[in-house]
């Protein structure tokens, strides 16, 4: 069964940085397109990034392009979200997402992931 452990939340202020480690188990990681998605107070999920399964291709919401960037080492089983620039409007609860099969186009949706993490909290304040 796969599992996905997230890491490296926390609080900072607006301006700053963090790094979210994400953790895969279970399966071969190098097949799989992976995601963070995150969801904040009161609003729906959202997608954040993706990345194909050789992390040559990615994708971003258009909300955090040119602040994020997600990244992964598949010797490591483990994808990133390096976030900078944070901003308020950040603060959310982020997941790492997998999904089921093999695709060669990156899934953008919520719908395509069969696989999450248990979240972990950014919170930025101003």
């Amino acid at each position: 069964q796969v599992q996905l452990v997230e890491s490296g939340g926390g609080s900072v202020q607006s301006g700053g940085s963090l790094r979210l480690t994400c953790a895969y188990s279970g399966r071969i990681f190098s097949n799989y397109c992976m995601a963070w998605f995150r969801q904040g107070p009161g609003s729906e999920r959202e997608f954040v990034a993706a990345i194909s399964q050789s992390g040559h291709s990615t994708d971003y919401a258009d909300s955090v392009r040119g602040r994020f960037t997600i990244s992964r080492d598949n010797a490591k089983n483990t994808m990133y979200l390096q976030m900078n620039s944070l901003k308020p409007e950040d603060t959310a609860v982020y997941y790492c997402a997998a999904p089921s099969y093999w695709s060669r186009d990156i899934p953008l949706s919520a719908a395509e992931y069969d696989y999450w993490g248990q979240g972990t909290q950014v919170t930025v304040s101003s």
